[in-house]
């Protein structure tokens, strides 16, 4: 039981949701998502960190870089079931489309100024 209520509890922030969201489009980093959502680089990293114990959302470091993307759900049932499925929830949700419309655009080197 403590799995499916860490993965419950993961989704029920509207921050998280649409962090799963934007990683359904691509792989990110901290600061596109930051830039997409509006909110801080720590609450992003927060979000990111209790997606991540969650079995939600992995990453992998590449030089500067942190990329995040949607786990494969090996390590919970629960966490694969909602990845599949949320894939599949929210697009007539306005906030969300706004996002996913944006997410093909955001580039970490404007971002960053690199």
């Amino acid at each position: 039981m403590k799995t499916f209520v860490k993965v419950m509890k993961a989704l029920s922030d509207p921050n998280r949701v649409k962090i799963l969201k934007l990683l359904q489009e691509k792989v990110m980093c901290v600061c596109e998502l930051q830039s997409a959502i509006g909110i801080s680089q720590p609450s992003v990293s927060k979000h990111l960190k209790i997606l991540e114990d969650a079995g939600l959302v992995d990453y992998q470091k590449e030089g500067l870089w942190v990329n995040y993307f949607l786990a494969d759900g090996n390590h919970s049932p629960y966490a694969a079931s909602l990845l599949g499925n949320i894939k599949h929830w929210l697009d007539d949700d306005p906030q969300i489309a706004e996002l996913v419309k944006k997410a093909p655009f955001l580039n970490r080197e404007e971002i960053c100024k690199l």
